[in-house]
């Protein structure tokens, strides 16, 4: 398990057998971190392990990527909303304003973005980065999670 302390985490999956399991280990490491940000190239794995990451909250409804509606709603157990971003295709950042990007960050309900990079300027200041990248093996992956926080603690989001 992650240090409840530390800034900086990796998870290695070999399988896509082993993302409960990393998906669980994520959400320890993410504590009460409201707003994370998913980087990876384009068939990544982002949106799978989002899915595995709302099956670990109890999500009952099918997990999908928001490429066209930027956003889906899920209900975890207890009644806990998740929001699920995916920016690829915003042209500009105004578009995420019409969606009320700001209102669902600022929501207080755990905010899933893809290609946060696409509306940097409106992302909150504390969150996750989140990369995942490729391992050796075909279903291999290695995720690296940060903690930043604005500045205020040191290290500020890139």
């Amino acid at each position: 398990m992650p240090d409840p302390e530390a800034r900086h985490h990796t998870i290695h999956v070999n399988s896509k057998i082993e993302l409960p399991q990393a998906a669980a280990e994520f959400l320890s490491f993410i504590g009460q971190k409201k707003i994370i940000l998913f980087e990876g190239e384009m068939a990544a794995g982002k949106t799978t392990f989002i899915k595995a990451i709302c099956a670990q909250k109890g999500v009952q409804e099918p997990v999908s990527s928001p490429t066209f509606s930027l956003v889906n709603e899920y209900e975890a157990e207890g009644g806990e909303l998740i929001y699920h971003f995916d920016f690829y295709r915003v042209e500009n950042q105004a578009e995420a304003l019409e969606i009320g990007a700001l209102e669902y960050f600022d929501s207080g309900n755990l905010c899933l973005i893809e290609w946060p990079s696409k509306v940097a300027d409106l992302l909150p200041d504390q969150g996750v980065e989140v990369s995942i990248e490729p391992g050796e093996a075909e279903e291999a992956r290695i995720i690296s999670m940060r903690v930043y926080d604005g500045g205020i603690d040191g290290e500020e989001r890139v």
